[in-house]
């Protein structure tokens, strides 16, 4: 199976790391967020990759051209007069496809213009999203919900009091409430018939019209995480993920 990974987005909440370099390849210790998503993927045995570039993407096909041998110990021999280049350790084993989906191109438009790409079921997930959930589970519960999309839910209790306003006065106050509300955590696994939900290749929105029609048909199945997940929104968040790496309390690392 496939795995589609949106990388065109520009970070706009995070200036002062893509101002030079896109959101994904904002690094975790010594590797890009981008990185540490490819490898859980291949931890459960997906290493097929789409990557839909937009701002800054070719400095996600320069890290990747360069991987290998950054990455790995290696032998040149010159003795003959012919440089030979012989690798000691081949690193990871992926097959990554690049695809220029455009800049301005909204995240719905980016998927579209991968269908000539896709064969069959495939996942989706954003560039800037780390979690320790369990892709084969989810792949089983997609198969099992025989749905055209799963979503992976992420479940956030409410940190802060919840007032009911109404004409400048509050009707209702609730400490800390109990109720849990679902979030989109990416994740998500297709079927080829997404692509007849996505209209426009340039301007559509896969979290708004595409997947609105996916839950009004019954279409879009919810696969709750109850594991870790983090967001990089913020300069804030690439900070703090980067202390749990230092510190070895990276829940994200399955492999």
């Amino acid at each position: 199976m496939q795995v589609v990974i949106l990388c065109g987005g520009k970070g706009a909440r995070m200036k002062k790391i893509t101002e030079d370099i896109p959101k994904p390849m904002a690094t975790i210790g010594d590797k890009p967020i981008l990185w540490h998503i490819m490898k859980t993927y291949m931890y459960y045995g997906f290493n097929d990759f789409i990557l839909l570039l937009g701002y800054k993407g070719d400095k996600i096909k320069e890290y990747f051209l360069d991987y290998k041998w950054r990455n790995s110990d290696f032998t040149i021999d010159a003795r003959s007069g012919e440089k030979r280049l012989s690798y000691i350790n081949e690193g990871e084993k992926w097959k990554i496809t690049f695809i220029d989906t455009g800049l301005q191109t909204m995240t719905g438009g980016r998927v579209k213009q991968i269908k000539k790409y896709v064969k069959g079921t495939f996942f989706l997930t954003y560039g800037d999203g780390l979690s320790n959930v369990n892709i084969k589970e989810l792949l089983d519960y997609h198969k099992k919900m025989r749905k055209i999309g799963t979503v992976t839910g992420i479940n956030r209790n409410s940190q802060y009091g919840i007032l009911d306003v109404e004409k400048g006065m509050a009707r209702n106050f609730k400490e800390k409430p109990n109720n849990k509300e679902i979030i989109n955590g990416g994740f998500f696994v297709f079927e080829p018939e997404i692509f007849s939900y996505i209209e426009d290749e340039k301007k559509s929105i896969l979290e708004r019209k595409p997947l609105m029609t996916l839950a009004n048909h019954n279409e879009l199945a919810v696969y709750e995480h109850k594991g870790f997940w983090m967001a990089m929104d913020t300069y804030k968040d690439v900070l703090e993920v980067n202390k749990m790496w230092n510190e070895n309390r990276a829940k994200w690392k399955v492999w």
